[in-house]
């Protein structure tokens, strides 16, 4: 298996070792050893819930930062949806925030909302071909990666389809290496991003950029550069090609205004997702045709790599999309369009979606055998409190990392307080006890009190 590249990592200088974030993470990724955070990368998805919740701003999304715009000789912006609820809707259109990122450094601008209308047609006519229920959308990275790790069985129910960002960034560089004559290492494909898993997705599993996109820049990033470009002269030639349904996939529901033919629901946020997931694993969604999940609350408006929050950026979006020139969904020639680029398989995954076994002890069955006795037996011992004083998430955690040989009992601080008493009791029997070789006036002396260590007969001695 290919080693796994994270987003998220630690800035261990900024680190407290508060417990916080071990105690958010929804697979139980973090430790805190020696005073500072440790990041279990066999178990991290990078849905970025420890930057969200570190006081100490210690947890960080690794990615691209405006710089690398220099490495190509054309350069392609690839907004995320999210994007358009970062400003004042009373205030700014679409357009004019195209022409900012314009004027940030960008040649040109490729809407993700328009690739998000194409997989919504996409998505569809899959739900028609497919008879297994629910379909799970594969659209968030953080809750594949969940699935990957936590809920394998239900890797089948993920809809096979390319995520729009790759669609998008797919063609817009077909185009804009027509348009300049450009090979494709020429132009570089840069996604702006709300979230960090987006940025290990399209990183690839050694942190490579993928196939068509190049690099990842934050929107919490980019943003500075947008707010003082706003307000500028807009491109007469700029015309926006996207829907509202496309734009829609900003926030959560936003995926099912093309899935009205068929039962759908919605969740967001990671722990709420969580427990579906385990719902649907258990059966308890087996009339339902389209699930969407999304790990950030509120959908993607809600990212860890966002300005504004998700409440208002949901507002925001809604009115900077009345602003601007949008049509409510593709046109009919759009569908026909899309329609044959589905049945061509221009929209399928090419890669295959593979467990992570990030919860398995041992790939030895043996050893596992031997470590699951042994969580099983410390798990008992444990007070079950889930207090976080160990460093580890939960008593099960402890009872985990003990097995692994990671943790000790005496990390707990419940056995410790237990130890040191049945230690002060062993003592406390071993100072009662009088070797027979000692005179019976001395052990009398010492079961009466303390035999003065000068003078040895339990006598005060001379004062000094």
């Amino acid at each position: 298996m290919l080693p796994l590249f994270h987003s998220v990592a630690l800035e261990r200088q900024r680190c407290k070792g508060c417990t916080n974030c071990i105690k958010g993470c929804p697979t139980e990724a973090i430790r805190v050893r020696a005073g500072k955070a440790v990041i279990l990368a066999e178990k991290c998805i990078d849905c970025g819930e420890c930057i969200r919740t570190c006081p100490n701003h210690a947890k960080v999304a690794v990615a691209d930062e405006m710089s690398c715009l220099k490495k190509f000789t054309k350069t392609i912006a690839l907004p995320a949806p999210s994007l358009f609820g970062q400003f004042r809707g009373n205030s700014v259109s679409v357009e004019q925030i195209c022409q900012a990122i314009k004027l940030a450094g960008f040649d040109e601008v490729f809407l993700v909302a328009e690739a998000a209308d194409q997989i919504s047609v996409a998505t569809w006519l899959y739900a028609e071909e497919h008879r297994l229920r629910p379909l799970i959308s594969s659209s968030c990275p953080a809750i594949v990666q969940l699935i990957q790790v936590r809920f394998s069985e239900l890797i089948p129910n993920l809809i096979k389809l390319e995520s729009p960002v790759e669609v998008a960034a797919k063609l817009a560089k077909e185009e804009v290496c027509r348009l300049y004559d450009l090979p494709p290492e020429e132009v570089g494909a840069v996604f702006l991003s709300p979230c960090a898993a987006k940025v290990t997705e399209l990183k690839g599993p050694e942190g490579q950029p993928g196939a068509y996109v190049d690099a990842v820049i934050p929107i919490n990033v980019v943003y500075p550069h947008l707010v003082r470009n706003l307000g500028q002269v807009i491109d007469p030639d700029l015309r926006i090609t996207a829907s509202f349904a496309g734009f829609s996939w900003a926030r959560q529901g936003g995926e099912e205004e093309f899935m009205q033919d068929f039962v759908h629901v919605s969740v967001s946020g990671i722990h709420q997702a969580l427990d579906v997931l385990a719902d649907v694993e258990m059966g308890k969604f087996a009339g339902v045709d389209f699930l969407e999940v999304q790990a950030c609350p509120g959908g993607c408006v809600g990212g860890p790599l966002t300005v504004v929050n998700a409440t208002l950026a949901k507002t925001q979006l809604e009115g900077v999309l009345s602003r601007s020139r949008i049509r409510e969904r593709p046109q009919e020639e759009d569908l026909h369009r899309i329609q044959r680029r589905y049945r061509k398989g221009l929209y399928h995954l090419t890669r295959e979606i593979q467990p992570r076994p990030a919860m398995q002890l041992d790939e030895d069955l043996t050893q596992a055998a031997r470590k699951m006795t042994v969580m099983e037996r410390v798990g008992a011992s444990l007070p079950g409190l889930d207090c976080g004083s160990c460093g580890s998430p939960s008593c099960a955690a402890l009872a985990e990392d003990i097995a692994q040989g990671l943790a000790t009992e005496s990390d707990c601080i419940f056995k410790l307080k237990e130890g040191i008493q049945e230690l002060a009791e062993e003592l406390l029997v071993l100072i009662k006890q009088v070797p027979s070789s000692m005179p019976p006036e001395t052990a009398a002396a010492m079961e009466g009190g303390v035999i003065n260590h000068k003078t040895g007969d339990g006598s005060e001695g001379p004062c000094n």
